[in-house]
């Protein structure tokens, strides 16, 4: 009798457990982490998507910004986090790098996370202040060597610096580089005329651009982008080869189970489609992608790979 209590005993214990892989998902509002500050374009793109995606997976978002140590706090928070849908990141280039610019970071970008989709990806700007003697690459090039030029960028390692001092590797311009701590008091300082320029996320500055307020001297990408068709690329500008692109997109905790990764990448697609959300991303220069997490996870690879050697080079580490 006390033999046939075993098996009895063990289906108790493990009903919660079953219980629990068998709840439907999601069950309850799901926390959306976001690794800047309120208010630049990954906190935008992040509360647009997730407000379109509350009715189709059923439940709201509650969007948390932490923009601390580089957004590392919000990647760890994530890592760490139950694998069961519940929370989500809102990833971006950052995420890729840190792991070349800290000397430890608490996650692996490629082990610790699952990535749902790509969703939009933009070009980096080299913009300046409208009176700067300058309107090409080569007058930017010229006047560099007749006095000292100030290039703000979102911060040391960030995507902006490591593209400046790619531009400055491959040129032989100089300027100084001043961080900050976002695009936004970057812009400002510019506006005010305290910087020559910045190289910044195209959607930080765009509308400045359209209203004359600042100058682009080139984008990052390998052609030009349609937000901003007049101004050439650098690659076009006689830089060969040279391609920065910039991305955004959502991830999950390693582990998440496959169906809610499907499904979730199923709405944040539909998201993409909608002519609404079109229309937005074009106004502020991002390009949708899409697709399969797949797409996601190969860019990540590649740009865990490609960092580590330009962080380096530009001297961008934090100890």
């Amino acid at each position: 009798m006390q033999h046939s209590r075993r098996p009895l005993l063990a289906s108790l214990l493990a009903a919660p457990a079953l219980a629990r892989a068998q709840a439907p998902w999601p069950n309850r509002p799901i926390r959306l982490l976001v690794p800047v500050a309120p208010g630049g374009s990954v906190d935008a793109l992040a509360r647009l998507f997730a407000r379109h995606l509350t009715p189709l997976v059923g439940q709201g978002f509650a969007v948390e910004d932490n923009g601390a140590a580089g957004g590392n706090l919000a990647f760890e928070a994530a890592a760490r986090a139950t694998p069961d849908g519940h929370t989500l990141l809102a990833g971006w280039d950052s995420l890729a790098i840190n792991p070349a610019v800290f000397r430890h970071v608490p996650y692996h970008p490629l082990r610790d996370f699952a990535p749902i989709i790509h969703s939009v990806s933009a070009a980096q700007v080299l913009a300046v202040k409208p009176d700067l003697p300058a309107r090409t690459l080569a007058e930017f090039t010229a006047l560099a060597q007749t006095r000292p030029l100030t290039i703000g960028s979102p911060g040391n390692g960030s995507i902006g610096h490591l593209t400046g001092e790619m531009l400055k590797a491959r040129t032989g311009i100089a300027w100084t580089h001043v961080p900050y701590r976002g695009g936004g008091p970057a812009t400002t300082d510019l506006l005010a005329g305290h910087l020559d320029g910045v190289m910044l996320t195209l959607a930080a500055v765009v509308e400045h651009l359209r209203a004359g307020r600042l100058h682009a001297i080139g984008v990052s990408t390998a052609g030009r982008v349609a937000a901003l068709p007049a101004t050439p690329s650098f690659a076009e500008q006689g830089v060969a080869g040279f391609d920065v692109v910039s991305w955004q997109g959502w991830l999950a905790p390693a582990g998440t189970p496959a169906p809610v990764i499907a499904r979730l990448n199923q709405g944040l697609n539909q998201v993409l489609a909608l002519p609404e959300v079109a229309a937005w991303l074009a106004s502020q220069a991002f390009a949708p992608v899409g697709g399969p997490p797949e797409t996601l996870a190969r860019l990540l690879a590649a740009d865990v790979a490609r960092w580590p050697a330009l962080v380096q080079a530009a001297g961008a580490r934090v100890d």
